[in-house]
């Protein structure tokens, strides 16, 4: 990679700074990239960074300065995301929140973190309980490394009693391990009424707690008694928000917009594959 290529990377890094607000938001956003590394990027001391991390920062981080997608705030789903972010931050409520696939659970937590104490974890079906108190901890701006898995979750709980109005956000928790689900409970009894919890995901996890409940599989009673015994269940996009989303990208042909709905299957990831197909057609992208 030569010098002119990191420095179009250290740019869009600096831009995605501004954005968010500070390096440290920026750390919690990108995935596997310290607060040390983006100071050392941005300060031109680059003798440590690897091939591997100006790529991997490349491919979070240009793509979402250079081609931005752009959201739209005043959708039911948005504003119904936002109230339950807001209820489980100020009252330290828990909710598990259940929508479709690609119908746009994650990009609103992604606008919330860059409230004060709110932590975000991307969850991988791959993380067992180190790894995961890991992240959550990289979420909090805190160090993981040569700790014992109950280190890390003393430090977890530690970081959160001492927070005002913390907030946990697990994004796609269906994909996490029983061992991994039973830190919510432990997370959950440890700081009640202290810290708010907000699991989201697909149908799978309310199906899999509802299953686990029927079958007093270990724990689940639990899960299922902490939030609530209920799931909230997002409103559907309706086929004029998910219009706009296409025009407000770019799409100026209403008609265009409305082929390009009706043959997404409401499904906003491939609505936004074909905005930037019909884009790159029109040279536009």
């Amino acid at each position: 990679m030569n010098t002119e290529t990191k420095l179009k990377i250290k740019n869009d890094l600096y831009q995605f700074v501004q954005k968010v607000g500070s390096q440290n938001k920026a750390s919690q956003q990108l995935v596997g990239v310290s607060i040390g590394t983006i100071s050392n990027i941005l300060a031109d001391k680059w003798d440590n960074i690897s091939q591997d991390m100006w790529t991997k920062i490349q491919k979070q981080v240009s793509i979402m300065v250079g081609a931005e997608w752009r959201i739209l705030h005043d959708t039911k789903r948005m504003q119904m995301m936002r109230t339950v972010y807001q209820d489980a931050q100020n009252y330290s409520e828990v909710f598990c929140v259940v929508a479709p696939e690609g119908s746009g659970k994650t990009e609103p937590s992604r606008q919330f973190v860059e409230n004060e104490n709110v932590f975000l974890v991307k969850c991988k079906e791959h993380l067992n309980r180190k790894t995961f108190l890991g992240d959550l901890l990289h979420a909090m701006g805190k160090d993981s490394g040569g700790y014992t898995v109950y280190e890390m979750m003393s430090v977890v709980l530690e970081t959160i009693l001492i927070a005002d109005r913390p907030l946990i956000i697990l994004d796609e928790a269906d994909k996490i391990s029983d061992q991994v689900l039973y830190f919510f409970i432990t997370i959950y009894n440890e700081t009640e009424g202290k810290c708010g919890l907000v699991l989201q995901a697909t149908d799978h996890l309310k199906k899999r707690i509802q299953k686990g409940v029927a079958i007093n599989k270990k724990g689940y009673k639990e899960i299922f008694s902490r939030i609530g015994r209920k799931f909230v269940e997002l409103p559907c996009n309706s086929v004029d928000e998910l219009k706009r989303i296409a025009m407000v990208n770019g799409i100026d042909d209403e008609l265009e917009a409305t082929r390009i709905v009706n043959d997404s299957e409401l499904d906003i990831r491939r609505i936004k594959r074909l905005v930037l197909a019909y884009k790159r057609k029109k040279g536009v992208a």
